[in-house]
């Protein structure tokens, strides 16, 4: 998902009870995500787009064809796919 002014967003549910389901910019999700799955702290992460082109991440999000990216993050495996579901892995 996308806005007019070209930032990229990943709908996520809300951690609480409530079923609320909010936009969340694509690079914190996928920092978010980094850090709950790794052992890794947010000072050693850079701006994530250092680590994956922006343009083909907005390929994935926004064509529900394209195939999920896959890109490394300090040794992690991160693949996000269309839906914005994103895994880690070592």
């Amino acid at each position: 998902m996308s806005s007019d002014k070209g930032g990229l967003y990943i709908m996520r549910d809300d951690d609480d009870d409530e079923q609320w389901i909010r936009p969340t910019p694509a690079g914190a999700a996928i920092v978010d995500a980094v850090l709950t799955q790794t052992d890794l702290s947010e000072d050693e992460l850079s701006n994530i787009h250092s680590y994956v082109d922006r343009d083909e991440l907005r390929t994935v999000l926004e064509d529900e064809t394209a195939d999920p990216l896959t890109f490394a993050v300090e040794g992690h495996d991160v693949t996000v796919a269309h839906g914005g579901e994103i895994t880690v892995e070592n």
